[in-house]
């Protein structure tokens, strides 16, 4: 797979973010190269549209999500927050404040079941 930033790179430095804004941590996720390169630059509001899209339509574009059941289960399973779907460089911040959160939870859940 390829290191896949959620917010891409270039479109948030064509918003004016520098790099040590967009490599961060809670911006990558392990994907497909194939839909790494489908989703290029595009804000994560607009390629999760695409995929919600294709669940409704069944017409597969960008991932294989049959349905929005198992789009969730992803999402929730790479503490993705559901800003997601809003997700514009205006509240990138907002997510990466989120998304630690959530990698913070699942490493304490973890250890804690150990």
């Amino acid at each position: 797979g390829d290191l896949h930033h959620i917010f891409p790179k270039d479109y948030l430095k064509k918003n004016g973010f520098q790099k040590n804004f967009y490599n961060q941590v809670a911006n990558y996720v392990y994907m497909q190269q194939e839909l790494n390169i489908k989703i290029g630059n595009k804000s994560p509001k607009d390629y999760m549209t695409t995929i919600k899209d294709q669940i409704e339509n069944k017409k597969i574009i960008l991932s294989n999500f049959k349905n929005f059941i198992d789009l969730q289960k992803n999402l929730e399973e790479n503490c993705i927050p559901e800003l997601i779907f809003d997700g514009g460089f205006q509240n990138y911040e907002e997510f990466l404040s989120l998304r630690r959160k959530l990698m913070a939870k699942r490493i304490r859940d973890y250890y804690f079941m150990l």
